[in-house]
């Protein structure tokens, strides 16, 4: 283990914004016995204060499943993948094609840009500082979109996954990490969390089976089947279950924390009492 490379919401960063106590202490632990950490998510660098505030964490953060990595010490950009300008207005016309109800938004390096309803009665804190206006009247060439949105107030996220992929494929690789909302995630053709985590590794001179990855959902998929160690948590999505091949006890559990706490005894490392 001389990587561990840890999705964040629904695998250590619960509803309510906290990460366990216990969870700390393991991440601190594998940090002292001289273990990289990264963490990998879908979410944008401007939503990484929880690693910050109670993990105290400096190091890298792969973001917008894959298509950032972001320097938190330093809070700059050290790479990003973006859509074409073009590839994001014909993903959404074909998406509209097929569910007419469909509402997009796009993160960009600068922003975030999203139509109106695209929040439903102000569900998310996150982003009612953002104004909503139509996508083709704010987005300009000069943005560079590392995420597209779709969000369909109707089934599943896995349908609407299962419908829109074959169609946008060869404009966009699609995802999804909402556990109960039809919301889509969409990036450059080719890149997903695995990809970048694989690149990262490799400047550490790391190979895939000395990392122990953590995730819960059908974004994490790819890194789970890359590491040699793949957990999806026990709470999380069945098709990531299924490609981790090993379960971390469920996320009420502090499963990572589990985990990690039986490597580092594996490796002699003692953990502090709480």
């Amino acid at each position: 283990m001389r990587l561990v490379a840890s999705d964040i919401d629904g695998t250590i960063l619960g509803h309510d914004g906290k990460i366990s106590d216990r969870t700390v202490r393991a991440f601190h632990a594998c940090r002292d016995a001289g273990i990289e950490l990264v963490f990998v998510t879908g979410r944008p660098p401007r939503w990484l204060h929880p690693l910050q505030e109670q993990l105290g964490h400096t190091g890298t953060v792969i973001c917008s499943n894959g298509a950032v990595v972001w320097d938190l010490e330093a809070d700059r950009m050290v790479s990003a993948r973006a859509l074409q300008l073009d590839a994001v207005f014909e993903a959404r016309r074909i998406i509209q094609r097929l569910r007419p109800s469909a509402l997009f938004a796009a993160e960009t390096l600068t922003g975030f840009h999203l139509e109106p309803g695209f929040i439903e009665n102000g569900s998310s804190r996150l982003l009612t500082e953002f104004t909503p206006a139509p996508l083709d009247t704010t987005l300009t060439a000069a943005d560079s979109v590392v995420k597209f949105l779709a969000v369909v107030r109707e089934g599943s996220a896995d349908e609407f996954l299962a419908e829109v992929t074959p169609a946008v494929a060869h404009l966009a690789a699609a995802t999804h990490s909402a556990p109960n909302i039809a919301l889509l995630e969409l990036s450059l053709p080719g890149v997903n969390k695995a990809v970048t985590l694989a690149e990262y590794a490799a400047g550490l001179g790391v190979d895939s089976a000395d990392v122990v990855a953590f995730g819960d959902m059908p974004n994490d998929i790819e890194m789970l089947r890359w590491a040699g160690d793949g957990y999806a948590m026990a709470s999380g999505h069945p098709e990531a279950i299924l490609a981790a091949g090993q379960q971390a006890p469920h996320f009420d559990d502090d499963g990572v924390a589990q985990v990690l706490e039986a490597k580092l005894a594996a490796l002699g490392v003692r953990l502090p009492r709480p």
